[in-house]
């Protein structure tokens, strides 16, 4: 099932369980792929986004979220805090699982392999192979200083 329909099929049951939270956070979920689907339309792309780009529109938005937790902690807002900590959970519940440090450890050094990356120069190479197998599956902020490393 397509990574749409599963969130509209949540979306239907947190209405029907009455659920506000999950049905908040699945509308601008909703909102968000909209979006991305007028924008493909602009550009002459009538079949809407693709479940790759589903997972990285809720990568981004797990990262706001995750960004504005931090915010309110400092702030001493930790109500609001716990709010968008909610909206992670029901966000991730549709991301795939995340690697582990060992399993993405693995995964670079296989790109490395694959891509016959020798240098700094080649981390685009690598770098767009990760993003292309793993797409949600890894934070690429910290695996960019990871593959960095390596190559280095």
């Amino acid at each position: 099932m397509p990574l749409r329909d599963q969130i509209n099929a949540g979306l239907k049951q947190a209405m029907r369980d009455k659920d506000a939270t999950r049905v908040s956070t699945l509308r601008l979920i909703n909102a968000a792929i909209k979006d991305q689907d007028i924008a493909a339309r602009a550009k002459g792309n009538n079949d809407g986004v693709a479940d790759a780009d589903v997972l990285a529109i809720l990568g981004k938005m797990v990262k706001q979220r995750q960004e504005s937790v931090r915010a309110y902690e400092e702030g001493g807002r930790l109500e609001l805090a716990e709010n968008e900590r909610e909206e992670i959970a029901v966000i991730e519940e549709f991301l795939p699982r995340q690697l582990t440090e060992e399993e993405v450890t693995a995964a670079i050094s296989k790109a490395i392999a694959e891509t016959g990356a020798e240098s700094i120069r080649d981390m685009g190479k690598v770098m767009g192979q990760l993003k292309s197998k793993y797409a949600g599956r890894m934070d690429f902020g910290s695996v960019g200083a990871r593959v960095r490393d390596m190559l280095g």
